[in-house]
């Protein structure tokens, strides 16, 4: 059985729910017409493949093949009598897949009657049925009740009051509501409402299944956060269609991996699949689980598990760790005098000259280091070791590689690392990557062997003379290792959390996403100071009004006031724009001066001498 509660891993966030049972026994050859539920019976060995198929792709939660299995839905098939047997038997199968890996959720769903054509003196009776069945799933052993697919309130309501007596309210209960078009329930009531009563009626978790398409499961499932309790959103493949007899399903699972992550970092807890969904859109769940998840439980499959990777907390036989102060320029900096760092980027075609002359611009102006991406919003360029090795050989000045996790397995990472430390580029800014979706070449395969987590584990490794798999190197890098985070996130404790594993992994500095709200960043660096490490502000000085607008509302982690956004929209563009955006980068920088140890200036559109006037008459 998966150590520790579920309920708590769940408060911790990012994980990974399973996807569809039905349609998944349907396409293995059963009928809709029979009772899907009485496979676990009379075909067990086809639904422990199916929950075999998703542990192996990155499941930590895996949902019984109960839903229709309360009396009123097995009476059409004249098996109400096996609701005892059949419902142990799911359990069964599916905690024999699940193993150490994986919690298991005993699902319930609706009766399948309209209660507007059912007499209330009928509703003790589905309210038995309901606490018929939570009895027996807890009687077997699951880990929780999911509620699945309600869209009667009242239904609901009776639900749970049935699984409370059932379990006599020994297990937290995960309660799913289903929308229609126009995101409500039968009786009109929408997210917000309804994430509501199902705090009163004692739910442990709140979220939304079925519905439609990951974009409408992303609308109701945030705006049901405000209820306070962990959120989950399972939505289906999108809606079906028929092909040559079968019905079908368009949502990819490379779609699934942009929601996902879009759900996670909103503060949505759990992420799975619901109808058409199958065990690769799990696998892209997953990924995204790894990119913004992290530790015991969460996005551990499909892929390069965190365990694998060695800590390595102490130095091998001879080596002797390099400390921070000792890393360099860089490192030495650190707490020395306000260091300046300004975003250079790799060109999208074969010439460095205006990247370098942009990069000599600056060194000449007093920047003390130039940060260089790693393919930036997922974009077609030239590698960065090619510029980081230019910079730091004809300027002289030390360069700061990204290194993401996004384009390489773990061999392509540990051959791009140790190839850097060999031509001398040490100080590394680890970050997991956007996904490829948000670029020019969506059908690009993200890779996400690991996370920003991990690959910070992986090099404190490297620092300490093991290679991931733990064997003595009989050498050791000492590489610099700085990471990101973002003031603004949605979720900020999350974030913090996240942050907290970041350090604990080895990052040295942190770099924040840029901020333009001094209340924001005083609140982060408020609990983030207590890490003990240095922190970079990141300043982005808008170009125009258009440009503030874009970034607000299109890019995860900006949050620009409403007063900043007016200022610009004041001035508009061109010039005028350009040198408002400076004078508020430069209230921003001067503002939280003496908060944090220097600053990351990432100027727009290549324009490098708005970095100068951002920083000129800044005491260093």
């Amino acid at each position: 059985m998966k150590k520790g509660s579920f309920l708590a891993a769940l408060h911790s966030g990012a994980l990974v729910f399973d996807g569809a049972m039905g349609t998944a026994l349907y396409e293995r050859g059963l009928l809709y017409s029979t009772s899907l539920d009485h496979a676990c019976v009379s075909k067990p060995d086809l639904v422990r493949e199916i929950h075999r198929a998703y542990v192996e792709a990155g499941a930590d939660v895996l949902t019984t093949n109960t839903f229709g299995a309360g009396r009123f839905r097995l009476e059409p098939h004249g098996l109400e009598s096996q609701v005892h047997e059949i419902n142990l038997a799911a359990v069964a199968l599916a905690r024999e897949e699940a193993g150490d890996k994986a919690w298991v959720l005993g699902s319930v769903g609706p009766t399948g009657l309209m209660l507007k054509t059912v007499e209330e003196s009928r509703y003790p009776e589905l309210q038995a049925a309901f606490r018929e069945q939570a009895a027996a799933l807890a009687e077997a052993g699951v880990d929780a009740i999911l509620l699945e697919t309600f869209r009667q309130p009242e239904e609901l309501e009776l639900a749970m009051a049935g699984v409370k007596a059932g379990t006599r309210g020994g297990l937290p209960i995960v309660a799913c509501a289903s929308f229609d078009a126009f995101g409500t329930m039968s009786d009109g009531s929408g997210p917000e409402q309804v994430g509501r009563r199902m705090v009163e009626w004692g739910a442990s978790a709140i979220g939304v299944n079925c519905s439609d398409g990951p974009a409408g499961v992303y609308e109701m499932s945030t705006r049901m956060l405000e209820a306070g309790l962990p959120v989950v959103a399972v939505p289906n493949a999108g809606l079906p269609h028929r092909v040559e007899g079968r019905l079908a399903y368009r949502a990819t699972p490379e779609y699934f991996q942009l929601y996902a992550r879009r759900l996670y970092k909103a503060g949505v807890h759990g992420v799975g699949g619901c109808c058409g969904t199958t065990e690769e859109h799990i696998r892209k769940i997953a990924a995204a689980s790894r990119m913004v998840g992290g530790g015991e439980g969460v996005g551990r499959g499909g892929g390069m598990r965190e365990e694998r990777i060695s800590q390595a907390p102490l130095p091998a036989p001879g080596i002797e760790v390099v400390p921070t102060h000792a890393k360099g320029s860089l490192g030495g900096a650190l707490g020395q005098r306000f260091v300046i760092s300004v975003e250079v980027n790799p060109p999208p075609g074969l010439s460095l000259d205006k990247a370098l002359a942009g990069a000599k611009l600056l060194r000449d102006g007093g920047v003390d280091v130039i940060n260089i991406a790693d393919g930036p919003r997922a974009s077609a360029r030239m590698g960065n070791l090619a510029l980081s090795v230019r910079v730091q050989d004809e300027l002289g000045m030390p360069a700061l590689m990204h290194v993401t996790t996004r384009d390489r397995n773990l061999l392509g990472l540990l051959a791009h690392l140790l190839a850097s430390h060999e031509l001398g580029v040490k100080n590394l800014c680890v970050i997991t990557g956007d996904p490829p979706k948000m670029g020019a070449f969506p059908d690009a395969t993200p890779v996400y062997d690991t996370d920003s987590v991990g690959l910070l584990r992986l090099i404190r490794g490297l620092n300490h003379g093991y290679d991931p798999g733990g064997k003595p190197m009989g050498a050791a890098t000492s590489f610099f290792c700085a990471t990101g985070a973002e003031p603004a996130a949605l979720d900020l404790e999350r974030e913090l959390d996240r942050l907290a594993l970041k350090v604990e992994a080895g990052a040295e500095m942190v770099m924040t996403q840029p901020v333009y709200d001094p209340e924001v960043l005083h609140r982060f660096l408020e609990r983030s100071d207590a890490l003990g490490v240095p922190t970079l502000v990141g300043i982005l000085p808008l170009a125009s009004y258009r440009n503030a607008e874009f970034l607000h509302n299109e890019v995860p982690g900006m949050n620009i006031p409403e007063a900043t956004r007016e200022r610009m929209r004041a001035v508009g563009g061109g010039d005028a724009g350009r040198a408002e955006g400076v004078l508020i980068a430069r209230e921003m920088l001067s503002s939280v001066r003496e908060r944090v140890a220097g600053a990351y200036i990432m100027p727009p559109f290549g324009r490098y001498a708005l970095a100068l006037d951002v920083i000129d008459g800044i005491a260093r």
